[in-house]
Formats: C-alpha cells, structure tokens, sequence
C-alpha cells in the first residue's frame, strides 16, 4: 500500500501494501537498476521503510538492522548496488559473504544488506512457475541479465557464496517499460527450478555490455506455493502484499505447473521520476500500463497511467512525447479530472491547479525534447485513481 505512495519520490512501491517515496534530486547519481520483482532487499526495504513524510523507518527488523548500521543513504538510492569493473566476472571476484552488496564496491554502503537472517522481507513462490521479472532500468543499458538461485536447503542464516549459487537462466537486452530516469523496467519471463521447496535466495547480475560495470541484486525467496506476493514489508509484517496482476506489455501472472495455494497478487513497481521533496506514503500499483498510445505526427502528446494507489489517493506518471521533428523547447500538460481529482505533489514539472485542470509546466531541465524522444514527469493525487483524466499537451 504505502510502497508505491512512499516510492513516488526516488523510489517506488514494488509489490506490496505499504507506500514509498524516494527523494532525489534531478542530478541523483549512479543510480542504475535493480530487481523490483522478485524484489530486491535494498528495493523491498525502501518499500517497508517509507512514510507518509517521506522518511524512511523501517517496520521490518532486518531493514532496521540494515538502516542503523548503514543508514538510510542505500534506501533512496536502492537502484544503486553496482561495482564499474565487474566486467561479468561471477565465482571469486568479489568475497562470499558480500555478493549482495556487489563486492562493497558501489559508490554507496550496503554492506549491511549482506547480513544471512531469516527476516528479510520475502517473496512467496511456487516451484516451477514462469514468473515475469523486472528489473529497474533507472539508467538503461545494453546488456544480459544472468539469473542464479541458491541450491535446495540453503539457510538463509548462512552467508551467501559463489557455491551456494547454480545459474537457471538469462535474458540479453530484453523490452522495457518506459525510460530512464523513472519507476520503469526491464521484464522478461523466467521459470523457477521444480523440485524445490523452502528458502532460496535469488540472485541477478546485469552484465552491460558497453562497459565493465556490473549491478547486483538478492532477492529472498519462499518456495511455498505462493504466487509473487511479499510478507514483511509494512507495519503489518504477516500481511501478504500481492503480486500485480497486470502489466505493461507482458503477463504479469505466475504460471506455476501446479495450481498455488495461495490467491494471486494485485500489485507492484510503480512508474514515474522521483519529486524533489519527499511525498507521502500508501500501497503499490496493480499496474501500470499507459491509458493510451502516443499518436504520432507533429506536436507533443501526453500518455497517462497510474502507478500506485491506496485508500486515498494515487499517484500518476506522464510521459510527453515530441511527434515532431524538430525539438521543443517547452511543453505543458493539461490532466483534466473527472471525479474531483486534486493534484498534491508532482515532480519533475512544476503544477497549478484550477478546478478540474492540473497544468503541468516543464522544469528547467526537461523543457528541451528532441524530435521523437520522450520526457516523463509524475504527480501525487488525492482522491480516487479512477476514472483517468483526459490529457492535453501543447508545446513552443
């Protein structure tokens, strides 16, 4: 709930009932990727920790461990466990025991995201089942996602080792959801080995291609029968947070070859830049995809989606597009709601809002948008998520 709410800021909710928001500024650095489902500690625990403030205080005791050895500079920048010279080197580059905080190599500290306990925040799945991961393209890059999982009967109380770890699968350069810079996403689907039950630990390395930098990402799983959701995020720790059931050009369904035992999911990442000033907190999305194509021809257009919502509001992402081919200096979005829909928040734009029309006007830096390129802005909104404004975009 408060995930994606509490990640509208500088990061955003994944899969589960509790809201985040990350705050970071338009020159944020080395922020690049990592996994949002399965998710990852550094994502799973930004979503646990995020309030309505915008402050990040952890419910769940690993993340609070975490948050008070190493502070809460790894959560906002949850994107950014990352070492420049990995060059997909894999067994004995870096230590057994550090692999989920690349090595202690990345320009932030997550060591404290390597600590072998049993209560991370934790992914239910079953054995068999073709999940569609994703993963941040925060900064986008070519290059394969190389997917290991820890052998049955590892003890998530034992460090994690280059041994514990069998490779089941890859994906090289697969779609996204959107651009850089926002809650968007690589995804591909991925089958989970069968035979397994109890604890695993799940680990990605995107390997670029263009460069030797490589980005790391543990996610903690349950084989159970579960269908995606998460427990321990939030201030209700046992609650289960769903799984989306929808998503942008993809089945975000698990298919396990078993039915689950357990009811699937209805929710995840959230999509759109982060504002400069923390906003508030509340559930993930059940998904993002846009209310509409982007038409072509001259011109700029606005495709709207929702990204996250809870009891009382939503948050919303924009994505501008220059039809033309000449580029634009300026642009202004009108969102025209509805239901009574008010506008509390946005980033990466600037708002006024006069009755049931938002106008969103570009910051300084985002105003320039080159012919057939996109730009992205988000918003937080009270009110009901539903019916979706009509858009409007004009441009100088």
């Amino acid at each position: 709930m408060l995930l994606m709410r509490r990640m509208a800021v500088g990061a955003t909710a994944v899969l589960m009932t509790v809201g985040m928001a990350v705050a970071f500024s338009p020159g944020a650095a080395q922020a690049h990727g990592v996994a949002m489902f399965p998710g990852s500690r550094t994502w799973l625990c930004y979503a646990d920790g995020l309030r309505e403030n915008g402050q990040i205080i952890a419910n769940n005791p690993a993340c609070a461990a975490a948050q008070a050895q190493g502070g809460t500079t790894p959560l906002y920048n949850w994107f950014a466990v990352l070492d420049s010279n990995a060059a997909g080197k894999t067994t004995g580059y870096v230590p057994d025991g550090t692999i989920c905080s690349a090595g202690d190599k990345s320009p932030y500290d997550f060591r404290a995201y390597n600590a072998a306990r049993a209560d991370w925040p934790v992914t239910h799945v079953t054995s068999g089942a073709s999940y569609q991961f994703r993963y941040s393209n925060w900064a986008r890059h070519p290059g394969t996602f190389q997917v290991y999982i820890t052998r049955q009967g590892w003890s998530p109380t034992t460090p994690l080792a280059w041994a514990d770890l069998t490779a089941i699968g890859s994906s090289t350069n697969p779609p996204d959801t959107g651009g850089p810079g926002a809650f968007n996403y690589y995804f591909w689907n991925q089958q989970l080995p069968t035979g397994r039950t109890g604890r695993a630990l799940l680990f990605i390395q995107w390997v670029r291609s263009d460069s030797g930098e490589n980005f790391f990402s543990c996610s903690d799983l349950n084989f159970d029968g579960g269908t995606g959701g998460v427990t321990g995020v939030g201030s209700n720790q046992t609650a289960t947070i769903p799984f989306p059931t929808a998503a942008p050009l993809g089945n975000n369904t698990a298919t396990p070859s078993n039915p689950p035992t357990s009811n699937p999911p209805t929710s995840n990442p959230p999509t759109s830049n982060p504002p400069t000033s923390n906003p508030p907190t509340s559930r993930p999305p059940t998904s993002n995809p846009p209310t509409s194509n982007p038409p072509t021809g001259t011109g700029c257009t606005a495709t709207y989606s929702v990204t996250n919502f809870w009891s009382s509001g939503f948050q919303g992402g924009v994505t501008v597009r220059n039809n033309g081919s000449a580029s634009i200096s300026s642009w202004t979005v009108n969102l025209t709601f509805p239901s009574g829909q008010t506008v509390s928040q946005a980033w990466n734009s600037t708002v006024t809002q006069s009755g049931a029309v938002a106008s969103f006007k570009n910051a300084s830096w985002n105003g320039s948008v080159a012919g057939g390129q996109t730009t992205t802005f988000g918003f937080l909104g009270n009110g009901s998520s539903t019916p979706a404004p009509t858009a409007t975009c004009t441009s100088s």
